[in-house]
């Protein structure tokens, strides 16, 4: 049944007032008022209007916590270690998981074996890269967790002593590197966990030189930057919540020995977190796409669990509507092959999300972690935190609370699916969205295509940093043509552009959505796109175009499958499948292939329609069907109602 929209005003973006001080109420109240509208769009479903509404309303919560606690945010800090997140108490319960729960013994298994690895490793060697220390504080976060964490569980000397190696490196840095401020907050993040969790066993000594360096490297910075109001303080993108998240931890971590900067830090952090918290539309999603959701997330998740531990509460600030549907996200976004709808400067590979544990404990949902479950039975490197959070309470998305289509309208995506437990089951997933949001590409109309669990409409990823044309440019993996869409005389959209899903209808027979995408070229009067899911297998897609003047329309599809054309039919051809291919209409467009284009990987082609002409109207209509080798070409006879 098809959903109508109505009409919503755009809210103000969050302001801050004073020197180095934020209004909170106020803030947290512009930040949240945003909720109730989708950006830039001006319309919302009915549907959407409900959960946003409910989202303002449970926030009036957060706004009165807060406003109490910022006097004295420390008043109620655990006065013992460990009070980070891993209590003793949940310890005794990863012990008794460990005993008879198969996932909790293969997860410790592997790290085990990367614990003993790490004893003949030397620590982590810090050179800038550029501006950046990111993979080696990382590295380092890992490290001090896992091997953190193994030590609580187990008591195993050789593993605590190091965990102390590892920090005191990092301890003898000059700084943490405040000009990249997530490397920075990385290594706080490391810091508060093997401060906190290997208490008990540091030296009177290692507690002051591990101390001093969450101070001096982590907070003194940290204040610095909340006193500037640098602009990670006052975003709305990951970039907020991972800063905030672990210089916050560092603050809770030394809490008792260093009052008064660790008060500012951890006061200053609750007023600027909600800005970071407010990207998150009504439904769930994150607009910079589902990579920075997981950093965003995680550090959230983090945050979150830190201030429950440590302070009994976190003031309502994982209470929003939009953080408990955020799970969905990622849920969604994924197709049956085990890769995710990868915009936004995402690769393919959905990693792991061990914060999807904490909220299915957090929001009693079930199937997050069941989705996490299923990211660990593939990927043979757990996470630290995926054993810290690991819940045993595991449920498959079954409709009708999980439909197997869905639209997320605050960033305009749609995604369909033939079934949720058949790993051969038919996926589509496409997006509408906004060129000039953070980290986007110039892909308005794009789509991913997964079948037999194989992708074969695939997004060529993240652009290489070391072949970006920083300054010359639009880098070579943001262009229009290595996306699947429509290129108009061979130019990029207008960076500035805007598309919104503007039609939906979801049923048995076909499910499918309407993106209106007249503004990603300034020659097109007009360009709508439909695309869905016949019969659950069927994949459809629909242009139509109308320009002042003729234009040259070559639509493309990248793929890594081996292509065969023969006119307006194609068959791509990978590991025992089929994708068969049909141009429904007009009967003068003709398929044909490109190799790949500089910028895609290696082996990546294009399967493109060709029209024979330039063209004012165009109508296009491609079908695509999945089948195994050795079974005969499906028919294809589905089409959109008009």
């Amino acid at each position: 049944m098809s959903e109508s929209v109505i009409s919503s005003g755009r809210a103000r973006h969050c302001t801050k007032t004073g020197r180095g001080r934020y209004a909170p109420a106020r803030i947290l109240t512009r930040c949240y008022a945003k909720l109730v509208s989708v950006r830039g769009s001006g319309r919302i479903t009915r549907r959407s209007m409900i959960a946003q509404l409910s989202a303002v309303a449970a926030f009036d919560g957060v706004k009165s916590a807060l406003a109490q606690t910022l006097e004295d945010p420390l008043r109620q800090l655990r006065p013992s270690h460990p009070r980070l997140i891993l209590l003793d108490a949940d310890v005794d319960r990863l012990r008794v998981l460990l005993r008879d729960y198969l996932p909790a013994k293969r997860i410790y298994g592997e790290f085990e074996k990367e614990c003993d690895r790490l004893l003949s490793t030397p620590p982590v060697e810090y050179k800038l890269s550029g501006a950046r220390l990111s993979i080696p504080t990382r590295r380092a976060l890992d490290r001090i967790l896992t091997l953190s964490l193994m030590f609580r569980i187990s008591g195993r000397d050789p593993w605590f002593r190091r965990a102390v190696m590892e920090m005191n490196a990092a301890a003898g840095l000059k700084d943490w590197n405040s000009g990249h401020f997530a490397d920075l907050a990385d290594m706080t993040h490391a810091f508060a966990i093997g401060y906190d969790w290997l208490y008990s066993g540091l030296s009177a000594d290692e507690r002051t030189t591990f101390r001093d360096a969450i101070v001096s490297k982590g907070l003194a910075p940290a204040l610095g930057a909340y006193q500037l109001q640098s602009q990670w303080t006052r975003d709305r993108g990951y970039w907020n919540l991972v800063c905030n998240s672990g210089v916050a931890l560092g603050a809770l971590a030394v809490g008792d020995e260093a009052k008064e900067e660790a008060a500012q830090v951890v006061r200053s952090a609750l007023e600027s977190v909600p800005h970071g918290i407010a990207n998150y539309t009504a439904e769930g999603a994150w607009p910079e796409g589902p990579g920075y959701w997981e950093q965003a997330t995680r550090a959230a998740c983090t945050l979150f669990a830190a201030l429950q531990t440590a302070l009994g509460t976190d003031y309502g600030l994982s209470s929003p509507h939009a953080l408990e549907r955020t799970g969905r996200f990622r849920i969604y976004l994924t197709g049956p092959s085990n890769k995710i709808f990868n915009f936004g400067e995402s690769g393919d590979d959905p990693g792991l999300a061990p914060e999807m544990f904490w909220m299915a404990r957090r929001y009693s949902i079930p199937v997050y972690a069941w989705s996490e479950t299923k990211a660990l039975d593939r990927n043979s490197h757990p996470d630290a935190y995926d054993l810290v959070w690991l819940d045993r309470d595991v449920r498959q998305p079954q409709p009708p609370a999980w439909p197997l289509d869905t639209v997320f309208h605050g960033v305009n995506v749609a995604s369909f699916r033939g079934a949720w437990d058949d790993p051969n089951a038919t996926f589509v997933a496409v997006k509408g969205g906004d060129n000039k949001a953070p980290h986007m590409h110039l892909d308005l109309g794009h789509f991913v295509l997964d079948a037999g669990g194989i992708r074969w409409a695939l997004d060529v990823g993240p652009e290489d940093p070391l072949s970006a044309t920083r300054g010359k440019g639009v880098p070579l993996r943001n262009r229009t043509d290595l996306h699947n869409t429509i290129t108009v005389d061979g130019e990029n959209q207008d960076s500035r552009a805007e598309a919104h899903i503007v039609r939906q209808d979801f049923g048995p027979d076909l499910s499918w959505v309407q993106i209106d995408l007249s503004k990603a070229y300034p020659k097109l009067r007009l360009w709508t796109r439909k695309i869905g899911l016949a019969k659950r297998q069927t994949v459809l897609i629909e242009d139509n175009l109308r320009a002042d003047q003729p234009v040259e329309a070559i639509w493309g599809m990248m793929t890594d499958a081996d292509i065969s054309t023969a006119g307006q039919s194609a068959t791509l051809h990978k590991t025992g499948w089929n994708l068969a291919a049909e141009i429904i209409s007009p009967r003068h467009a003709l398929f044909d292939q490109t190799p790949a284009r500089p910028g895609a990987s290696p082996g990546v082609r294009q399967l493109i329609v060709r029209l024979s002409d330039k063209v004012t109207e165009l109508d296009l209509f491609v079908a695509f069907a999945p089948y195994r080798e050795g079974q005969p070409r499906p028919k294809i006879s589905a089409q959109f109602p008009s």
